[in-house]
């Protein structure tokens, strides 16, 4: 058990080593990216990613997956962009709507996986292809510009240099790592993805927590709708393709295990920052786009491959 405390702290020790690292390699590479501003523009862009992490970090202990997170959260961007511009809403009122729409795709995510034991897999895919044609329908198939009212959450504060969307992001990943484990809610997550079928015996039902788990990822998507928008001032029903696969990358990468049971919400917007450190390196050193999409799926693969041993270490030591 101490050996495996010693590998779990290795993880964040690994994580600052990394980040560390693109740091020093994107610097040597370009005399721009060591500044300040590269790193307010990096933490300005992370606030959707980050709280689509802390959700996705949760589903994955369960020993689920989120495959609609990017769909739900453009979804979510493209009512908030039309409430604002075209009906007349309020910053506030058009916000919530735009949570409501991401719990309700998370709460039937949940249900349809729980209820008729559908493989989680199966029923986001299913949800991503609903969310993402659901926001070409709200727009019309267009970007919808806002402009102004959404600049209270994405702009960077006044001598700061950092965004509101970031410092909520910040609080959200705190309040999800103490809910993770400090919390009994958290506790039977754990315990669900490491064996559910122990908890059922000990006569405690899963399924509202598994529900749970999924409408809160839902709900984390339309709060990064809100983020994304507001770092755009528009809604582009195109928004967030292929979100999840970065979101899934940098919680494996924090070590979370694809198999459920283990993870921590610090360590997946550390996985977060990685992405995103790597993400704006190669495009300051000129990366095209599809480069960026094959690192970003060397990533994924490397973060399995350390899942996989992580995970073989830590059962030799139980």
């Amino acid at each position: 058990m101490r050996t495996a405390s010693r590998l779990l702290r290795s993880d964040y020790l690994g994580l600052f080593v990394v980040l560390v690292g693109l740091f020093l390699v994107f610097g040597t590479l370009s005399d721009r990216f060591l500044t300040l501003r590269t790193f307010t523009t990096v933490a300005n862009q992370v606030p959707d990613l980050a709280v689509i992490s802390v959700g996705m970090t949760f589903v994955l202990i369960v020993g689920g997956i989120d495959l609609s997170v990017g769909s739900v959260l453009a979804l979510a961007a493209a009512l908030l962009g039309v409430a604002l511009s075209e009906w007349s809403f309020s910053l506030g009122s058009a916000a919530m709507m735009a949570l409501a729409a991401g719990f309700l795709c998370g709460i039937l995510n949940g249900v349809v996986t729980v209820s008729w034991s559908v493989p989680s897999f199966i029923v986001t895919l299913g949800m991503l292809e609903i969310a993402r044609g659901a926001a070409y329908l709200v727009t019309g198939s267009r970007t919808a510009y806002i402009g102004a009212a959404i600049e209270p959450v994405g702009a960077p504060l006044p001598g700061l240099g950092l965004s509101p969307a970031f410092l909520a992001a910040i609080v959200l990943v705190i309040v999800g790592q103490l809910a993770l484990s400090r919390t009994v809610f958290g506790r039977y997550a754990v315990a669900i993805g490491t064996n559910e079928e122990a908890v059922r015996l000990s006569g405690i039902d899963p399924r509202p927590t598994r529900i749970a788990v999924f409408a809160l990822a839902g709900l984390l998507s339309g709060l990064g709708g809100v983020f994304h928008a507001g770092r755009l001032a528009a809604a582009d029903p195109n928004a967030a393709v292929g979100l999840e696969l970065s979101a899934i990358a940098a919680v494996v990468l924090g070590g979370t295990s694809l198999m459920g049971g283990r993870g921590s919400v610090v360590r997946s917007f550390l996985g977060v920052l990685v992405i995103a450190v790597l993400q704006s390196g190669l495009a300051q050193v000129g990366a095209s786009e599809p480069a960026k999409r094959v690192v970003t799926g060397a990533v994924i693969v490397a973060a399995v491959i350390a899942d996989t041993y992580r995970s073989s270490r830590l059962r030799g030591n139980d």
